[in-house]
């Protein structure tokens, strides 16, 4: 029996760069960090080769963007009940936000005017 406890549940599949993934369930109040750390607790048995030091340089990727430590899973407005699909790689640190595409805009050297024929 599926109760409403079950449906407000966001699933997630992890995928790690070797490829291999695994599924798991949190609330949405469960932030990147919580995450990290409940994957690195019960660290799956087929994963034992990617096995990291510690939670802390577990990084969550989602949409092509790392997900800071406190950015939690109902901000992403996953949808409850259904599978997303996130990486996770053992990284140090993080860009900071938003710093990628700062750095692009330094770079270019476009102008903002068009010309009128």
């Amino acid at each position: 029996m599926t109760t409403q406890r079950d449906l407000d549940m966001v699933h997630l599949r992890l995928i790690l760069v070797s490829g291999k993934t695994q599924d798991f369930t949190f609330s949405p109040n469960d932030s990147a960090t919580d995450i990290a750390k409940h994957v690195f607790d019960n660290w799956p048995a087929g994963w034992e080769e990617e096995r990291v030091s510690s939670p802390s340089i577990l990084r969550l990727i989602f949409q092509g963007r790392f997900l800071h430590g406190n950015v939690t899973l109902g901000a992403l407005k996953l949808p409850a009940g259904r599978t997303t699909v996130m990486h996770l790689v053992a990284r140090e640190t993080l860009p900071e936000p938003n710093s990628h595409g700062q750095r692009n805009r330094e770079k270019t050297t476009e102008s903002n005017c068009c010309l009128l024929l």
